[in-house]
């Protein structure tokens, strides 16, 4: 009896092992918007991946030796190849499955629209964002301005929100999940003028992914990733 048992335990542990060996590597850091919208399209994509959660003060070696330029997310595949931009990683995701149609393969014309808006916020806003809250940590002076300076692209988001719920059609695609991100470090640097801001729209579609379960998983706290430690699956099926 207690033979057939140790079997039957060697047997899932070898199953699970195998499961866990073939997944992608991603390391993540919780609190980043890259690494944010990395988990987003993996969980909403199905995905599951082995997830190596890790502060930037103490970069493991096997980080760096897969990427040098050591920051994250970075996802190391299980035929060596590795992605090293956030963006790389959740096309990867929705290649692998993307039944609700994130990437909007249905219209070209559409796919090209949202993937020119996705660059815009990745640059020209993320570069008046930084601004705006380094104004703010440091008490400059300069807050207002930088500020307005992020609302030319908040007013963006206010209009294409007052047709749909989500910035291209009635469902959520790549570009929602994508700049959802910096939009919460938007909210977070002067709240109280946010909370009374004349974006009710993007509040709204905002707060929408926030209090969603979908957010609740992804920003699950982990533990930091050792190499003595079991991995972590993180993905759809495991949540």
């Amino acid at each position: 009896m207690w033979l057939f048992i140790v079997i039957e335990i060697l047997v899932r542990d070898k199953v699970i092992m195998s499961a866990v060996s073939s997944n992608p590597v991603l390391y993540s850091l919780r609190n980043c918007p890259y690494a944010m919208r990395a988990r987003m399209a993996i969980y909403v994509s199905g995905q599951s991946v082995q997830l190596r959660e890790l502060v930037l003060t103490d970069k493991p070696s096997q980080l760096l030796e897969s990427s040098p330029k050591g920051t994250v997310p970075v996802l190391v595949l299980p035929n060596g190849e590795v992605l090293e931009q956030s963006l790389d990683i959740m096309l990867w995701a929705f290649e692998q499955g993307d039944s609700a149609n994130y990437l909007m393969s249905f219209d070209p014309t559409l796919r090209d629209d949202m993937f020119d808006l996705i660059a815009l916020f990745d640059t020209d806003f993320k570069q008046c964002l930084d601004l705006y809250r380094s104004a703010k940590r440091y008490h400059d002076q300069d807050l207002p301005s930088t500020r307005q300076a992020c609302e030319r692209y908040i007013y963006i988001l206010e209009q294409r929100l007052t047709t749909n719920p989500y910035l291209f059609t009635t469902s959520p695609c790549l570009a929602d999940l994508a700049i959802i991100p910096f939009i919460r470090q938007f909210a977070r640097v002067e709240r109280q003028w946010y909370l009374a801001s004349p974006y009710p729209n993007v509040r709204g579609w905002l707060n929408s992914y926030l209090q969603s379960p979908m957010f609740s998983k992804i920003m699950a706290k982990f533990p930091l990733w050792s190499a003595n430690n079991a991995p972590v699956i993180f993905g759809a099926d495991y949540l």
